[in-house]
């Protein structure tokens, strides 16, 4: 069985509605969260973009036992990995061992603010392996002097460091990212491949965690959820891997004109009906995957919650796995 996680959306909500949803999550029995880390939204109708690293303090405080992490960071451009260390250290420590770091090689939409040229896929990945070493270094609390081939540390040490330092996931969509989130401690992906597993592990993941993430759209009327899930979350009728090339919210904006409710429907579950979420959740069940963490859109979060407490919950294992998200059970330092 999977462990099921609630989706904290930035790109929906303010900061002081997210750390609400954070602390109704935990009272309805969601073992873990995560929260998106964009600087704009997709597109404009959604409405909000908070920095999530002051939003995570917020959350540290107003929680007890929900585990949170980042899903996913982009160490490579926007901001500094020796700044994206000294974030996440501070913020496990606030969290006391409930807090993961996901990172990623991100997307043109969020990256290009600083005014960077956009680098090709390779290279971002590239980019990645860097920064997370030296994220790793960072952590040990001593002196780090990097001049490696994208990234210069100069002197640096971390003084607020957490009793252990926190987990690292990864986000993959193809073999050469499942490759780097194996050599870390778990895969994070939008989708239930088999595939994308499987080479995670031949990539040395095996026994490691592996976090899925399902969008889908509750209301009680199944139609005026397709309406939701079309004005809010549209891009999800977009198929291909552009996305992380498109520039703009505007950009976005125009794109999505052509999607319509049907197209959005496809891709996400929406309406009351707790079978169609059993049937997708047992799809990354099938494939092997760890946890599922949900992204509700829309703005019904607090009877999505209730919903999914009666409904969802109850039928999946809400205890940590072996391999747990944020859990603090060994020395992670590399």
């Amino acid at each position: 069985m999977v462990e099921i996680g609630y989706t904290l959306s930035s790109e929906e909500f303010p900061p002081n509605d997210l750390v609400r949803f954070a602390a109704i999550a935990e009272d309805h029995g969601f073992t873990f969260a995560t929260i998106s880390d964009h600087y704009h939204p997709w597109v404009t109708s959604q409405g909000q973009s908070p920095f999530a690293w002051a939003t995570l303090g917020g959350v540290a405080r107003a929680t007890d036992r929900l585990r949170v992490g980042t899903a996913v960071t982009c160490p490579i451009m926007r901001i500094h990995p020796a700044i994206i260390a000294q974030a996440a250290a501070t913020v496990a420590d606030m969290f006391e061992g409930r807090f993961f770091l996901g990172l990623g090689a991100g997307e043109q939409l969020n990256e290009h603010v600083t005014g960077e040229p956009w680098p090709q896929p390779m290279v971002r990945q590239e980019m990645l392996r860097e920064a997370i070493e030296i994220i790793r270094e960072l952590w040990t609390g001593e002196e780090v002097n990097h001049f490696g081939d994208y990234f210069t540390v100069d002197e640096a040490r971390l003084f607020t460091l957490p009793a252990q330092p926190p987990e690292i996931y990864v986000a993959a969509s193809g073999p050469q990212a499942a490759e780097l989130a194996a050599e870390n401690d778990g895969l994070i992906t939008t989708s239930p491949s088999k595939e994308l597993v499987e080479a995670f592990e031949a990539a040395g993941g095996a026994g490691k965690a592996r976090l899925g993430q399902l969008t889908i759209c509750y209301d009680e009327s199944e139609a005026r959820a397709k309406e939701i899930a079309h004005r809010t979350w549209p891009i999800s009728g977009l198929t291909g891997n552009f996305q992380w090339e498109i520039k703009t919210v505007e950009q976005f904006d125009e794109m999505v004109k052509m999607v319509t409710p049907e197209m959005v429907a496809k891709s996400i579950v929406c309406g009351p009906d707790p079978g169609k979420v059993h049937d997708q959740l047992q799809q990354f069940a099938d494939a092997k995957f760890t946890h599922v963490v949900i992204h509700n859109v829309g703005p019904n979060q607090e009877q999505f919650m209730e919903w999914a407490a009666r409904e969802i919950l109850p039928q999946f294992q809400q205890q940590p796995q072996a391999a747990g998200i944020g859990t603090q059970e060994r020395q992670l330092g590399r």
